[in-house]
């Protein structure tokens, strides 16, 4: 089994960006830590012919919605925060009115956008993550994409 830090180095980016994707960039890197220590705990028991990428994709789902969770129930400050830049968070400094746009699609699109077209899974694996079929998750997928590019062109509008 290879070492987990060389796991965390290869399918930290990915993780990093479906995080951002499904919970924003504010939380992102809370539920990619959430991640990584779950996966820490559990990479002993992974058998040998896993699907790594999947399997972290996975839990990252998991943690986001726990992160999601906590962050409703945490009070709104008052006084607006500026955001920082991530070193990890290349994409959102490259084009931050894509995420924004993503940010803005229902939560089950935004989700299969991101497990699809960020982290490569295939339908199957997420339709798991999601609690519905291959079909409907292709159906969340092509929905969300067709969304955003409208929302996209129409905030690119002069």
């Amino acid at each position: 089994m290879r070492p987990f830090e060389e796991v965390v180095a290869q399918h930290g980016p990915t993780v990093l960006r479906v995080c951002r994707a499904v919970v924003g960039p504010v939380d992102a890197e809370d539920a990619w830590s959430e991640t990584f220590l779950s996966a820490l705990r559990a990479y002993p028991r992974l058998p040998a012919d896993a699907n790594v990428e999947a399997w972290l994709v996975t839990i990252a789902h998991r943690r986001a919605l726990d992160v999601g969770r906590a962050r409703s129930r945490r009070p709104t400050p008052t006084d607006p925060m500026p955001d920082l830049a991530s070193p990890r968070a290349n994409p959102a400094a490259r084009d931050p009115d894509l995420w924004d746009a993503l940010a803005r699609l229902p939560a089950k699109q935004r989700q299969a956008v991101a497990y699809h077209h960020i982290a490569g899974l295939p339908f199957a694996e997420i339709a798991a993550l999601l609690g519905n079929s291959p079909d409907a998750a292709r159906r969340a997928s092509a929905d969300g994409i067709k969304t955003l590019r409208r929302i996209y062109r129409e905030d690119r509008t002069p």
